[in-house]
């Protein structure tokens, strides 16, 4: 089935375009990130003791834009044809991939800020347009299968986003390469979503909600009045938390409890998508043609457990006097372990969010798709900026990473029981399909 997705019309320019556009978000975020934490070409970073705190404050900033506008994205999606919708959303990327540019040009982290800012709104936009439209274009049997592919190129983007963009600022004495990879990434994913197939409006009739705001409020209120859909949005949400709050603490976990340099930093969150992108695999290949959702709390089980792994090897671990590279890190026993436990909490997340959104997906009534994926990205925002913004406020406060893990591992081993009293064991083995 992947095979076929991948040469079809109805998905590869979809996939294609939503990759180069998640590659892009994920280079200049984590360009600035490596630019925070270590300067242009090994220079060191020009924010001092700021660093940990802009961190993962730059991912609350790219995620922001995702709780205001995630609404007003699904209106538009429901309105007007999504295809069409992806195309105008792409073109405003570019000018906005320039400004970018111009922050690394200037070496300025404000001007930086303001673009992926910028990069977050256009992907608030688009993400009901990405998510809304897979359900019109394939089959409910073949949903988990281009979730599976979806996701995985997220995280994939996620990881040649973090490569790409550590590299290029650590080796790059000049930011030619890294403005000229943002500028070309735009333009590509605007030519793929030109390619995408226009089918018509899902809801021509429907009215655009001037304020974002009320128009926001209306959409949860809409989606709480389907317990299954709203709890299938905590569920979807909680993913997204561990995923961000993960992902967050790593560099702080490499620089200041491993003691590592920027390769480390890469090879932990190449461990951490490749186990993602094989934990949707394994949830894709297990549905069998219908989400499989008694793997929902399994993989949060799996979590939990290689979460709580993590906060006690990291508690264990000793920073050295010498810097720690990839190689000395796979040679000791803490190391190896450190990383199975990033790669099957990562496991975890694959055969966890890949049934649970297919099932939202395949739930949600065909003329108001874009909406309830609208509502559940606004509910994903406000579950990732509380915790982005916690921790960064808690790192502020002198709260290491072991401890942060810690409690993520032990909110996480509770969401099984979430999943079992929201939709019952009984609905965990029922197909994910119709209303």
């Amino acid at each position: 089935m992947f095979k076929d997705l991948m040469s079809s019309r109805r998905f590869a320019p979809l996939f294609w375009c939503q990759l180069c556009s998640a590659l892009n978000d994920n280079f200049l975020k984590n360009a600035l990130i490596m630019l925070i934490l270590f300067g242009l070409g090994g220079a060191g970073s020009s924010v001092g003791v700021w660093d940990r705190v802009l961190v993962p404050l730059a991912g609350v900033v790219f995620i922001a834009p995702f709780f205001i506008l995630s609404a007003l994205g699904g209106e538009l999606a429901d309105r007007y044809d999504k295809a069409a919708m992806a195309a105008s959303v792409k073109l405003a990327e570019i000018p906005i991939a320039g400004l970018a540019a111009a922050g690394f040009f200037l070496h300025s982290v404000v001007i930086l800020f303001v673009s992926l800012a910028l990069f977050g709104i256009v992907a608030a936009l688009f993400g009901p347009v990405k998510y809304g439209i897979l359900p019109e274009k394939l089959k409910t049997a073949e949903l988990p299968a281009g979730n599976a592919l979806v996701e995985g190129a997220t995280f994939l983007a996620i990881l040649a986003g973090t490569i790409a963009g550590g590299v290029a600022v650590k080796s790059a004495g000049t930011p030619e390469l890294v403005v000229g990879v943002i500028l070309v990434l735009a333009v590509v994913s605007w030519g793929f979503a030109r390619a995408i197939p226009v089918v018509g409006s899902a809801a021509p009739g429907l009215a655009i909600t001037a304020n974002p705001w009320t128009s926001t409020v209306a959409l949860l209120r809409e989606l709480k009045g389907d317990a299954r859909l709203w709890s299938g949005g905590h569920i979807v949400s909680w993913f997204w938390l561990v995923g961000s709050v993960a992902l967050a603490l790593v560099p702080a976990l490499v620089k200041d409890r491993l003691g590592g340099n920027e390769d480390v930093v890469t090879l932990c969150l190449t461990t951490f998508v490749v186990g993602i992108a094989a934990g949707s695999v394994l949830a894709a290949r297990a549905s069998h043609g219908t989400p499989n959702l008694s793997l929902v709390p399994l993989g949060a089980a799996l979590m939990g457990l290689c979460a709580l792994a993590i906060a006690v090897l990291a508690g264990l671990v000793v920073p050295g006097a010498e810097p720690v590279t990839p190689k000395l890190l796979l040679g000791t026993l803490n190391g190896l372990a450190l990383l199975a436990a990033l790669c099957g909490l990562a496991i975890g997340g694959g055969l966890y969010i890949v049934p649970a959104f297919a099932a939202v997906q395949a739930w949600s009534p065909p003329e108001a798709r874009a909406r309830v994926i609208a509502a559940v990205n606004v509910m994903n925002a406000a579950y990732m900026v509380a915790a982005g913004a916690l921790v960064a406020a808690l790192q502020a406060a002198g709260v290491g990473v072991p401890p942060l893990f810690a409690v993520l591992a032990i909110l996480t081993l509770g969401v099984p029981i979430y999943v079992l009293r929201a939709w019952g064991a009984h609905g965990l083995r029922l197909p994910a399909i119709g209303a």
